[in-house]
């Protein structure tokens, strides 16, 4: 079916009777002309669609779709956020068209009413298994790494130093990963605007410190944009599964898989120092997870920039894992451990692996 024809069945579905006269593609500035005023680009092109109802009355629509660009709508799931708030919040403001219909377009050319729609899902494999997250917890308590765990830190390591060998050449969408990093919801910004304002050793004078730090540091990733590679964009312990033979399989990859590999190493690092909260005994088995992780990745990709760019990444899980929502048990003083380590690191322009060891020292 081609979009017109799709384009017949939606207006047939909305006006009953109704045909379509004409369809033509606007201009980005409408049918308006001001010399210089014209507007030269836009987020996609808009299509005015002539209809004629049962009872031989004429109407105008409008046919929107979105175009990719680096305004943060280069991913598919960006351009459908932008239909779907679209359709939820036009008819919230005076005097604003209605929108009428949200949907997307299949592979075939029909297009698919989404306007009945609520939340969306996704329907996923089972992965059988025990998350990463328990191991950290049993070697923690046991305050010793076995062989086993060496190996499946190592396997990890590997993984990643394999992964991100798939370099990847578009500056535009690493800047993207680095704003996301900052101002995404799910980044930086995000993750400080949800610590309420009485979190024990995060109170807002000093968060906001934190923020400035980081803001200088977008900057500061600015020009690296060839170590844009292909990443997980969420890998830490409770999104890798172990089965029993030592495979392993991954949950919720994020982030558009790709950006810079210090997300990837950073994600999971931070949790062999994190769930060593309990103090020195916990860090004598994390430790060695910790020091063989980046000693197996460094080895098999010799990135020399990696500690360079890590602290803003760094930073970003440290303040997740320290986020009173996520772990409400966290003690202050270990809160306090994690932030004071991220500032010094911050400040220190350049991620000294043996910092690690005086955190929970």
């Amino acid at each position: 079916m081609d979009i017109h024809a799709g384009l017949a069945l939606v207006v047939a579905k909305l006006f009953p009777g109704a045909t379509i006269v004409s369809a033509r593609t606007l201009s980005a500035g409408g049918d308006v002309s001001a010399g210089g005023a014209t507007k030269a680009a836009g987020y996609g092109r808009p299509v005015r669609v002539r209809i004629r109802t049962r009872d031989g009355a004429v109407h105008d629509l409008v046919w929107h779709t979105a175009a990719a660009d680096v305004f943060g709508h280069d991913r598919r799931a960006d351009r459908a956020d932008e239909m779907l708030l679209a359709y939820d919040t036009f008819g919230k403001i005076p005097r604003h068209v209605r929108a009428l219909d949200v949907g997307a377009i299949g592979r075939d050319g029909d297009l698919v009413s989404l306007g009945g729609a609520g939340e969306f899902y996704l329907l996923t494999q089972w992965a059988e298994g025990r998350p990463y997250a328990e191991d950290l917890r049993r070697v923690a308590a046991a305050g010793e790494a076995g062989p086993d765990d060496v190996a499946r830190c190592e396997a990890l390591a590997g993984y990643l130093a394999a992964l991100h060998e798939h370099a990847i050449d578009a500056p535009a969408r690493y800047r993207r990963s680095v704003r996301d990093l900052i101002g995404h919801g799910e980044g930086i910004f995000g993750m400080i605007a949800g610590y309420p304002d009485d979190t024990p050793a995060a109170p807002p004078a000093r968060l906001h410190a934190i923020e400035r730090r980081l803001l200088d540091w977008r900057w500061r990733l600015r020009g690296r944009e060839r170590r844009l590679a292909r990443i997980h964009g969420d890998f830490h312990p409770f999104n890798v599964i172990f089965e029993p033979g030592g495979d392993f399989h991954l949950l919720d990859a994020s982030r558009g898989c790709a950006g810079d590999p210090a997300d990837d190493v950073t994600a999971m690092a931070v949790n062999y120092v994190f769930f060593a909260s309990a103090g020195a005994a916990a860090w004598a088995g994390l430790g060695v997870l910790w020091r063989r992780f980046f000693a197996v990745y460094l080895g098999r990709r010799g990135d020399g920039d990696l500690l360079d760019v890590a602290p803003p990444y760094l930073a970003w899980r440290a303040l997740v894992v320290a986020h009173p929502r996520f772990y409400p048990d966290l003690p202050a003083a270990a809160r306090d451990r994690l932030l004071s380590w991220i500032e010094h690191t911050l400040d220190a322009g350049r991620l000294d692996l043996a910092s690690a060891d005086g955190v929970f020292a």
